[in-house]
């Protein structure tokens, strides 16, 4: 059973106004887990009021919610979820090449602004499907959500300077085998972000990290080192709900994690590009106004 803290003492860091939360998942009633994904998430469905809780507490404006393994390749729950949400999100759905122009449409008008590829067990889409998901997102001036086993970059690293989309590589690129700022797998995610169209995500820090919490000091270590090579190229999430975490003594202290990871960048000025111009640029999001 997980009970999750949805409010407390605020984050040391202040976020700044306008902060995009550009990675999490939320979840409706009536949307059943689908074969092939996992279990929805543990204890009480982390739905859009809960999530609300949430950003008052963090200090985040805006969202982008991302489709969740859960539910494979039925947005229907993203859908919803945008709808329940309003003006203050968008999404990232999943997508094929055999998804119809009258669906792609229906999620634009939803509020669908990427698409995404993982390729980890439980995915729906995975990188055998990444030049059709990029040729379909490119056309829409969509974005493409990257999410793949790191410690192979440079495996991928022809097809994925190839893209014709804007995209980012997810979760501190998941470099399960372990790196540091000197590894050959920094080496290609850094020729990756000099072709121009490549981000970087700090999100869910724990689920690769080797060295423990509350530091992280591994992925620390190369967040900050591509953080000063390309403080234009990151954006955060809060990986919300923590899908991973099967008990409250699993779950995160989302304050502390977020004063953690934001902590790796040198100061305001690179909090604030990651946390609102970036993502406004790789998401297309308007401008931010104070309501």
């Amino acid at each position: 059973m997980v009970v999750r803290t949805l409010s407390g003492p605020a984050p040391k860091i202040t976020l700044p106004k306008g902060a995009v939360d550009t990675q999490m998942h939320m979840y409706l009633p009536g949307f059943p887990a689908l074969p092939g994904g996992p279990d929805l998430p543990a204890g009480t469905l982390p739905d859009a009021e809960q999530y609300r809780s949430f950003m008052k507490w963090i200090g985040i404006d805006r969202v982008i919610i991302t489709q969740g393994n859960a539910h494979q390749r039925d947005n229907g729950n993203l859908v919803a979820c945008l709808s329940e949400m309003g003006e203050v999100a968008r999404g990232v759905a999943v997508i094929s090449a055999d998804t119809t122009d009258r669906d792609l449409d229906a999620l634009a008008d939803a509020g669908v602004v990427g698409a995404r590829i993982m390729d980890l067990p439980g995915g729906a889409v995975g990188l055998e499907a990444l030049e059709d998901v990029d040729a379909r997102a490119s056309a829409r001036n969509w974005m493409v959500a990257v999410q793949f086993d790191g410690s192979n970059i440079g495996d991928h690293e022809e097809r994925l300077s190839r893209l014709k989309s804007r995209w980012v590589l997810d979760h501190h690129g998941k470099f399960f085998c372990g790196v540091t700022p000197q590894s050959p797998q920094i080496d290609v995610l850094k020729r990756l972000i000099d072709t121009g169209n490549c981000w970087f995500k700090f999100a869910g820090v724990y689920e690769s990290a080797k060295s423990a919490g509350p530091d992280y000091e591994d992925v620390a270590a190369v967040a900050r080192e591509i953080a000063a090579f390309a403080p234009e190229r990151i954006v955060w999430g809060t990986n919300w709900p923590h899908n991973l975490a099967k008990t409250t003594a699993d779950y995160p202290d989302d304050a502390a994690l977020a004063d953690t990871v934001l902590g790796w960048f040198a100061d305001d000025a690179a909090r604030r590009l990651a946390l609102v111009s970036n993502p406004e640029t790789l998401f297309n999001l308007p401008a931010f106004t104070a309501a």
